[in-house]
């Protein structure tokens, strides 16, 4: 009995990649509710007002991550240009004046009807469809430099270039990312992935350079001793030290965190990972990697298992961002980084951001769904070589005939 495709059994890739989208969520929910209780009391406000916000957009985007999982390939393909010519417009937003928001520094928010949105958010997946699509036409010439680099890298610094007007340096550098991504998994020669890989990390370290604000923070991540810049722009990092540190293995206990008490700016935020470590303990932050881990390991199969070379370079261009992203992110917290100002995906407070990761894993659970049930590919392959030998045994035959014919003649 078919009870066909809607009842079609799905890959493991799928569920695994699923699983820990929803995992990751739930987890990031608990922990906004817990980071941002305190304050939100300090403020007269209910507790659970930040939370409150942050669920409507994960009611919103879970719906649409199993509804684009639905879609077929060719949707995605056809979708690549106008969703990044549409993703650039919402960008430009932020330019507008009474629109645009401007915080920390960063012009790259904008606020509709009391709804602040940060669009750059929704750059990234339409960057790594839209160069997926462009990498996998040009699959045939990718041996040449002239078509890796046209049109991949006029856009892309395009693209970069509508964030970097809003000096937001942290976001920029995930798109360059998922550029970098793309360029490797769609297969070009090292040379050509190696040149433009040390082009994006000049261009990072001129901007860098260029923006006194941000000298200073690395100065600062550079300082031996931060302690004597405590009230300056060491404030935060040791913060988010001390509360990974209070934690120690077990953790102080969900809710009792001390940094969250106005201690550690942006604690929801870029900091959340030290809140997990605080009140959950090492035990709480290997969860949180383990979970990202199984993300990845489900996401490469996908990479692995394709014939499609549109498939491979998306949902590698979608990893790299989604799995990099985290690793920067915590990386600050640890002070392995300088402070970059990027959120950790599905647990840092902010609708935009787990909107637009919820969406990039509906895509990958779409390119999942296209992948051969185990023990396809080999039953496949051993049908095909049936009529191969058929086929051999005709051509066979055919030779012995035109032998004889020729004998025949030839004695005649």
């Amino acid at each position: 009995m078919s009870l066909g495709r809607v009842f079609a059994p799905v890959p493991s890739e799928f569920f695994l990649i699923a699983s820990t989208a929803l995992l990751l969520t739930i987890f990031g929910l608990v922990m906004v509710l817990s980071a941002t209780s305190a304050t939100a009391i300090a403020d007269g406000a209910p507790p659970w007002d930040a939370v409150a916000k942050q669920g409507v957009f994960a009611l919103l985007g879970v719906p649409l991550m199993f509804i684009t999982s639905r879609l077929p390939l060719v949707f995605f393909k056809r979708i690549a240009w106008p969703a990044l010519m549409i993703a650039v417009a919402f960008q430009m937003l932020v330019y507008v004046p009474g629109l645009g928001v401007e915080a920390y520094g960063n012009r790259n928010w904008i606020m509709i009807g009391g709804l602040q949105a940060q669009p750059a958010e929704f750059l990234k997946l339409a960057l790594a469809l839209w160069l997926g699509y462009v990498l996998f036409r040009k699959q045939t010439l990718l041996g040449s430099w002239k078509h890796v680099v046209v049109p991949v890298i006029p856009v892309a610094i395009l693209v970069i270039a509508t964030v970097l007007g809003g000096r937001d340096l942290g976001t920029s550098m995930i798109l360059v990312l998922i550029t970098l991504g793309a360029l490797f998994f769609s297969g070009v020669k090292l040379r050509l992935f190696i040149l433009p890989a040390i082009a994006a990390a000049i261009a990072v370290a001129g901007f860098a350079i260029a923006s006194p604000d941000r000298m200073r923070r690395i100065m600062s991540f550079l300082n031996s001793d931060c302690l004597a810049d405590y009230y300056g722009d060491c404030y935060q990092p040791l913060h988010g030290i001390w509360g990974l540190a209070n934690g120690g293995i077990f953790g102080l206990g969900l809710g009792n965190s001390k940094e969250k008490y106005d201690w550690l700016p942006a604690a929801a935020n870029d900091y959340i990972f030290a809140i997990v470590g605080e009140e959950l303990g090492l035990i709480g932050c290997t969860v949180v990697l383990a979970l990202f881990g199984l993300f990845a390991v489900g996401a490469f199969k996908v990479i692995r298992k394709t014939d499609d070379p549109f498939v491979r370079i998306v949902s590698g261009a979608i990893t790299v961002w989604i799995v990099g992203q985290a690793l920067i992110n915590i990386g600050v917290v640890l002070r392995v980084f300088p402070v970059l100002g990027v959120p950790l995906p599905f647990m840092s407070q902010g609708g935009t951001s787990l909107l637009s990761v919820l969406l990039a894993s509906g895509v990958l659970l779409a390119f999942a769904r296209t992948l051969p049930p185990a023990g396809r590919t080999s039953g496949s392959a051993s049908r095909t070589s049936r009529p191969a030998s058929r086929t051999s045994g005709s051509a066979s035959r055919t030779s012995g005939s035109a032998g004889r014919t020729g004998r025949a003649r030839a004695d005649g």
